[in-house]
């Protein structure tokens, strides 16, 4: 018998229920939530802070936005997801179930890039207003 190994978390998809797809888009949109909440601090942060290295925080505070610009963006693309998971179970023509669960798989990955990302940002952030 032919077996595969499943990498944790991804390929292990299939046999998911949409329930529980359902909920971890619900968990990411209250990530995303946090996030851009944390962004909204991050950049109070930088602004009442004064230092030598202005030019650094402002680039900082300019990160800060376009973090805030992505998660909205990522955020409108759960919630378009979500739509067509109402869709696929109403049984709405046209719409495969293959196709929801691939669409998933894909916002998982980038929820993962999202998460590395943000977390180094927050890094610098935190190392920069250490050094004020």
């Amino acid at each position: 018998m032919n077996t595969k190994a499943l990498k944790k978390g991804t390929d292990f998809l299939l046999g998911v229920g949409l329930d529980i797809l359902h909920r971890e888009s619900m968990e990411w949109l209250e990530t995303v939530a946090f996030w851009k909440h944390e962004t909204r601090f991050f950049a109070d942060l930088l602004r009442n802070k004064d230092g030598g290295e202005m030019e650094y925080g402002k680039m900082l505070i300019n990160l800060d936005k376009i973090h805030e610009n992505l998660f909205n963006y990522l955020a409108d693309d759960i919630i378009s997801h979500e739509k067509i998971l109402a869709r696929l179970e109403k049984g709405e023509k046209g719409i495969a179930d293959a196709d929801y669960r691939d669409r998933h798989k894909n916002l998982k990955k980038r929820m993962q890039l999202f998460t590395n990302e943000f977390r180094e940002f927050k890094k610098m952030v935190f190392g920069y207003v250490k050094k004020l």
